[in-house]
């Protein structure tokens, strides 16, 4: 077993830091910090921006210079050894005489996976593998799915009185949470690669659903230009073609997919007659290079996908109001008729955002 010295983890924590750069940016590609090290000295740093820009490995090594020769690099993905848009990083630290790579973890892109590990080897630079490498599945839990199952990760964000309600009887519902929680969701909106919604939450709310910059919280805003600013694709389920073109979802920035029968995408029909969730989640993956979806619908939909174990995340503001249970409730039926079917949650953060709160958890769902 490798025993990794304490400059090998502060080393790759700088790595794992440098990756957080590119969140915003990076998809589809996964985010990637590179840290090299010459006699104990930081000489080059970079971290991957945007497809089609250059890798973190690239920035690390313009950066290093000659200092390259018998250096360390951490890079907190194994660096590709394929050419795509770039050249193979691999490629570039051979070049650059490295005499040690330390990855966090192995690239789970069926392209990569083993292979810019081995043309290291082959060269004779020393490989370690596994430093950290919690940290590192951590950043790209997105990008992983989809390269383990040809699925995209999914969360449902969901906002609800303290007692459950979405919405008055009337259908009234703004705002239920607070100007912060808002502002939040904006966040978790410029991260995602798609925003799956429905044609009568679009209608209803006449819903842009797009990021705006000027609601991104200040944490974002100054780490990102607005010119830098990637608009999610908006994926707008309409089987029944309600949608019009005066609705603010086509005026707005960024691009849509419709899914309905004369759409972008024609849905997979299911026994019932509704769209088949799962087949349109693997297109949105295959076909459109989608890894991450964030969902913002109402009941049905959300009861759906979890009904359909599709939901990888939750995202649920609680705001400290009580609505009544004349209101609209957050879920619809699930057909539930035992405890023993009871949905468990395993709750990964809680914090207030604003006046709500704000928690974020995983469905601990039996396969269907």
């Amino acid at each position: 077993m490798t025993t990794f010295t304490p400059q090998d983890f502060q080393m790759m924590s700088r790595a794992i830091e440098l990756a957080k750069g590119g969140i915003f940016t990076t998809a589809p590609n996964p985010n990637v910090g590179c840290v090299i090290v010459n006699n104990g000295e930081i000489v080059g740093e970079g971290f991957h921006f945007r497809a089609g820009e250059p890798h973190a490995e690239v920035h690390a090594l313009r950066m290093a210079g000659e200092k390259t020769l018998g250096a360390t690099a951490y890079v907190t993905l194994e660096p590709c050894s394929h050419y795509g848009r770039t050249p193979p990083c691999a490629e570039g630290l051979i070049k650059a005489k490295v005499a040690k790579v330390i990855c966090a973890m192995q690239d789970p892109n069926p392209q990569v996976s083993g292979r810019g590990i081995q043309m290291l080897r082959d060269a004779g630079i020393e490989v370690e593998v596994g430093l950290l490498e919690q940290d590192a599945l951590a950043l790209n839990p997105a990008f992983i799915k989809k390269m383990k199952t040809g699925m995209p990760f999914v969360q449902l964000k969901l906002a609800a009185s303290l007692d459950g309600q979405t919405a008055l009887a009337n259908g009234e519902s703004q705002w239920i949470t607070s100007p912060e929680a808002r502002r939040d969701v904006q966040r978790f909106r410029a991260k995602s690669g798609a925003i799956l919604s429905t044609s009568k939450t679009v209608i209803d709310d006449n819903a842009s659903l797009n990021v705006r910059w000027d609601e991104l919280p200040d944490s974002v805003q100054c780490l990102y230009p607005q010119k830098d600013l990637r608009q999610p694709t908006r994926v707008i389920l309409d089987r029944q073609q309600q949608l019009t073109p005066e609705l603010k979802l086509f005026s707005t920035q960024g691009q849509r997919l419709i899914v309905s029968p004369s759409g972008d995408i024609s849905p997979s029909l299911n026994s019932s007659q509704q769209i088949d969730l799962a087949s349109m989640l693997k297109v949105l993956a295959e076909q459109h290079n989608i890894n991450h979806v964030w969902v913002e619908a109402g009941a049905t939909l959300a009861s759906s996908l979890i009904k359909q174990n599709l939901v990888d995340e939750l995202v649920v503001y609680l705001a400290p109001k009580i609505m009544g249970s004349d209101g609209r409730g957050l879920l619809g039926a699930l057909g539930l008729e035992s405890m023993a079917q009871v949905i468990e949650l395993d709750i990964k953060d809680v914090r207030q955002v604003g006046k709500d709160l704000r928690i974020i958890a995983t469905l601990n769902q039996k396969e269907s």
